[in-house]
């Protein structure tokens, strides 16, 4: 019998269909319905699925894996998706990397969500003698010294091949140049000009020695999409992002590089809102000596988050 074999593919699912040459009309009805169907998802879901699949598989391929936490929002919700992966729980070492120049709501926040959800909490800190020395006039020096350099010396000290971090697209131009599985080589260095492709959501998971992944769930997320999720799935969030006094802080660090934003955004919903009518960048409240584009890409180059 003449037939032929076609496919459809569902989410991360391949459907494969037989079917004689005389059905085609049948078979292309069955792959309306069944797309019909996978598009009544919201955006939301598609982003909550995506990155719960890309948990799990980094999840499957490495060895030892991290998640980056900052107690940021992004780093919060994309902690949230981990436990939500894992049936309520993260199975795998929570890194904070703490430059001691956090704000003191930031660590309180840590401590409280660290023991409420029974987290493997490893905290980080650069311990050679070049950190006593830092500049916090000088960002980059500073930011590499206290992040990059602890990042290195704690995922060399447990042999992490993998490490999830909550960076979005949308954040800064160079970091729309990454992949959701971005490796570094055994300099934690990162060559964007040579990236694996990543297509039909077959990923780089091929690790040499001394090297590791970099992973990122929350890529295709916005900014917007990170507040509604943190809405719809009543995730807790530092006291910070809320106004007070007319000013709230919009991107969360190291309380010398961050600035508040002139704001009356007191709850979720109203800051939802405020981010549905404004024309100002995410991160305008930061040290804008690091957030220019030569030297973000500078820092990343080198291992930066």
């Amino acid at each position: 019998m003449n037939h032929r074999c076609s496919c459809a593919v569902l989410g991360h699912h391949l459907l494969l269909f037989y079917f004689y040459e005389d059905s085609l009309a049948d078979i292309l009805c069955t792959c309306k319905r069944i797309n019909s169907g996978a598009s009544k998802m919201n955006r939301l879901d598609e982003l909550e699925n995506q990155s719960i699949y890309i948990i799990r598989e980094a999840y499957c391929h490495f060895e030892k894996i991290a998640v980056l936490w900052s107690m940021g929002k992004d780093s919060t919700v994309l902690l949230a998706l981990c436990r939500k992966a894992f049936l309520g729980t993260a199975p795998f070492a929570v890194i904070h990397i703490d430059t001691g120049k956090k704000f003191k709501s930031m660590y309180a926040f840590r401590d409280m969500w660290a023991k409420n959800w029974g987290l493997n909490l490893i905290v980080a800190r650069n311990t050679s003698e070049a950190e006593k020395k830092v500049s916090l006039a000088d960002k980059l020096s500073c930011c590499n010294l206290l992040k990059t350099e602890a990042l290195k010396q704690v995922v060399t000290q447990h042999n992490f091949d993998a490490v999830m971090l909550a960076i979005r697209r949308d954040e800064h131009g160079i970091r729309a140049k990454e992949r959701h599985f971005s490796p570094r080589d055994q300099d934690f260095r990162w060559n964007y000009g040579d990236q694996p492709p990543e297509l039909w959501d077959f990923f780089e998971s091929k690790v040499k020695k001394n090297t590791h992944i970099r992973i990122h769930p929350l890529l295709d997320w916005i900014e917007l999409d990170v507040w509604q999720y943190i809405k719809r799935e009543h995730i807790p969030t530092v006291e910070l992002y809320f106004s007070k006094n007319g000013k709230r802080y919009r991107s969360i660090g190291c309380a010398p590089c961050c600035e508040p934003i002139e704001s009356d955004a007191r709850n979720i919903d109203e800051v939802i809102h405020e981010l549905e009518n404004t024309k100002i960048a995410e991160r305008q409240g930061r040290a804008q000596d690091k957030e220019a584009a030569h030297a973000m890409q500078q820092l990343r180059a080198l291992g930066y988050m």
